[in-house]
């Protein structure tokens, strides 16, 4: 019976001394383990086995940023065994940075970083968690020293690359790869916020001044062009038709030459056949016409008599007597 005790007691801590030795690793996790105090081996993915008692694995200090149930931020530390392989995302609280004006800013960051090598993690720096932290608010107050207020703000890309590089630069011999670096708030003091709003209302008041005289100028060229046009337009339609209004002159003239020609022709068949003189007709017939405007006028008055006058009377005789030749003949 008591041989049967002992047996079942060493089974039984066979059992339990297996028990401590096995450890299962979940996907994208990993222990270190060390073997009497000294770096022994990396455990993988899946079932591994080690000796308990003189095997152990690396407890490392990591901190948590949680939220409690009423919204504030609670920061918590423990120790872990376990290294967690994937990209972690940790929120620095905000911290105050001083621009290169002199001018005092709040910024909250997040850094996206992830342990490419667990056993520099633990081994080359001691709470890493903290570590990363003031190397990236340190790194932060540099870059932001390095530019004014107004760069900050339009820059955030800029110093989302600039932090990247060099916290990867610097994190790479803990084994860590810092993947994004991304500012989330940046706060300036209440009364710069003031003098940024009138700035802004200043620049969009003369963007408005600006775009309106614009505009007016444009209105104004293009009003001159228009009447510049219209004048054009005028000119050439008075030109038209001055040039019309001559050429039917032109041809109406021609048309009474010609008339006047056909009339003077017949006339002078006529005066030649009784024997008249065609010149002594045309001056007398003249001589009347003028004779009629002279005293047609607005207070035209007639006090003289002209020189020829006894002329013009025979020629007026003589028109007569053609006449009556003619209508005698036509008889």
């Amino acid at each position: 019976m008591g041989t049967i005790i002992i047996i079942g007691m060493l089974v039984f801590l066979l059992v339990l001394f297996a028990a401590q030795g096995f450890r299962i690793v979940q996907q994208a996790e990993t222990m270190v383990i060390e073997r009497l105090g000294a770096y022994h081996r990396t455990l993988d993915s899946g079932v591994n086995f080690i000796w308990p008692i003189i095997d152990k694995a690396r407890e490392i200090e990591w901190r948590y940023i949680k939220s409690d149930v009423d919204g504030r931020t609670v920061i918590k530390k423990e120790k872990i065994t376990r290294i967690d392989l994937r990209e972690t995302v940790y929120d620095f609280p905000k911290q105050s940075v001083i621009t290169r004006d002199n001018v005092a800013i709040e910024i909250n960051a997040i850094l996206y970083f992830q342990i490419t090598d667990p056993v520099r993690a633990i081994y080359e720096i001691a709470n890493l968690p903290d570590a990363i932290e003031k190397l990236a608010q340190t790194t932060l107050r540099n870059v932001i020293g390095e530019m004014d207020l107004d760069h900050t703000l339009s820059s955030r890309d800029e110093i989302n690359r600039r932090l990247k590089s060099i916290l990867d630069d610097a994190t790479e011999k803990w084994g860590v790869k810092v993947n994004r670096v991304e500012l989330q708030d940046i706060h300036p003091p209440e009364d710069i916020i003031g003098a940024m709003k009138k700035q802004m209302r200043a620049e969009r008041d003369r963007r408005a001044a600006i775009l309106e005289a614009e505009g007016s100028k444009q209105s104004r060229i293009l009003e001159s062009e228009g009447f510049k046009e219209s004048e054009i337009n005028k000119a050439e339609g008075e030109k038209r038709a001055k040039i019309l209004m001559a050429e039917g002159e032109a041809e109406a003239r021609i048309k009474v030459a010609e008339a006047e020609a056909a009339a003077l022709k017949r006339i002078k068949e006529a005066i030649t056949a009784d024997r008249g003189s065609p010149a002594q007709y045309l001056i007398a017939i003249r001589y009347i016409e003028t004779l009629k405007e002279m005293v047609t006028g607005k207070d035209s008055k007639v006090v003289y008599m002209p020189y020829e006058a006894t002329g013009v009377l025979s020629s007026l005789g003589g028109i007569r007597e053609i006449l009556d030749g003619v209508s005698a003949s036509k008889k």
